[in-house]
């Protein structure tokens, strides 16, 4: 049990308390709580409070690698031949890397972040961590032209009951635009379908579509445009994406300053296709602050007065499922009496934090494989908080 006092919530300037027990949020208030013996008492000082980030589109086997390519294509299918032809040594140093590690960084650069909640495309990944939420209720389909034997898959009735989540429209030429509507025409089992990029999509499309993945880094880095959300936004529901390193870099929030700078969406739509909307699509408990909530949060040091301008530095604390999972050098007085989990020390461009689990471990055995990798973060030896 816990309570995070003297927080501020997204669109108010009062004061709060944050109750957790459990996994959950058990009350929020801004009346003063006496002082409980069995709960562990955080005071924030005016620091910002949000729901833990939900990403809906990462491949987290994918994020050891630098961004690939150094042109504009025509299409994701273009730009994946041209990469393996002209990148083939590089990509086959880092798929050396073991699948588990590459898959429980890709965890980690999540959580640094402050995302609570990811859904990961591709085969399911066993990490061995439960950090986070990684997200699979749903059936990958990689694309049409590039998975095999896509048209049974996706008309497997034994999936009906779960979502079909595709790369769809990622280019700016007609074939982009045709294989959109070759797989509206082809679910003939009316499947909920939730498509990723869609750079080549329009409003009567997107009706067919459940719900839309806004990746736009990704749509930039290889295609110079993205999706035209603005226009499709009444259509389906927009979420957000950053897709793997291959195509974007690590910290999600500069993925989410390039969105806003793009004006397609206003701030709250923007807000929303990380908090609520992908939520209510993949029906989870979190993305809001509420009572009854998993108590998925993440705490912003006071000093960062709005949503678009926090950086993984500024983060005080994780909470997951009602776990901290991250906090910040600042903290450790407070948390003097933390469980006796494990911790690595880190360093994020110059701030310490304190996270969850042999991160430095982990690191180390990257560059055991791939030396050259670059991480967004410096990691000292395992501490345990006493």
């Amino acid at each position: 049990m816990m309570v995070l006092n003297d927080v501020k919530l997204m669109g108010s300037n009062d004061v709060f308390n944050i109750g957790i027990d459990g996994a959950q949020i058990s009350f929020i208030s801004n009346t003063p709580f006496a002082e409980f013996d069995d709960r562990l008492q955080l005071n924030l000082g005016n620091a910002l409070a949000i729901p833990g980030l939900i990403n809906s589109h990462d491949h987290l086997d994918f994020n050891v690698f630098p961004q690939l390519g150094c042109k504009t294509y025509s299409n994701y299918v273009e730009w994946g031949d041209y990469i393996h032809t002209n990148y083939k040594e590089q990509i086959d140093r880092v798929l050396a890397i073991p699948v588990a590690l590459r898959a429980k960084w890709g965890v980690y650069k999540s959580l640094l972040c402050g995302v609570t909640t990811v859904v990961d495309h591709g085969i399911k990944h066993d990490t061995g961590e439960e950090l986070i939420t990684v997200h699979d209720h749903c059936q990958s389909l990689h694309s049409i032209r590039l998975e095999r034997n896509w048209k049974p898959r996706l008309n497997n009735p034994l999936k009906l009951n779960i979502p079909a989540v595709i790369h769809i429209g990622e280019g700016t030429d007609k074939a982009a635009e045709f294989e959109i509507d070759e797989l509206i025409r082809w679910n003939i089992l009316q499947r909920d379908l939730i498509g990723i990029h869609g750079v080549a999509m329009n409003p009567e499309q997107a009706k067919h579509f459940k719900a839309l993945v806004w990746c736009p880094q990704t749509n930039y880095f290889l295609l110079n445009k993205t999706a035209p959300v603005n226009a499709l936004k009444d259509s389906t529901t927009v979420l957000f994406g950053t897709d793997s390193t291959l195509t974007g870099n690590s910290d999600i929030w500069d993925h989410i300053r390039l969105a806003r700078k793009t004006t397609l969406l206003s701030d709250e739509e923007l807000y929303q296709s990380l908090t609520t909307n992908p939520s209510h699509i993949w029906k989870t408990n979190s993305g809001q602050l509420a009572e009854g909530k998993d108590a998925d949060i993440v705490i912003v040091k006071p000093h960062v007065s709005s949503f678009f301008d926090i950086t993984p530095e500024d983060i005080l604390l994780v909470i997951h499922h009602g776990n901290i999972r991250l906090f910040d050098e600042t903290l450790s007085v407070q948390l003097i009496n933390l469980n006796r989990d494990a911790y690595s020390k880190i360093e994020i461009n110059g701030t310490c934090k304190y996270v969850q689990g042999d991160l430095s471990g982990l690191i180390h055995q990257i560059h055991q494989y791939y030396p050259e990798a670059k991480l967004p973060v410096t990691a000292e030896g395992l501490l345990s908080v006493h």
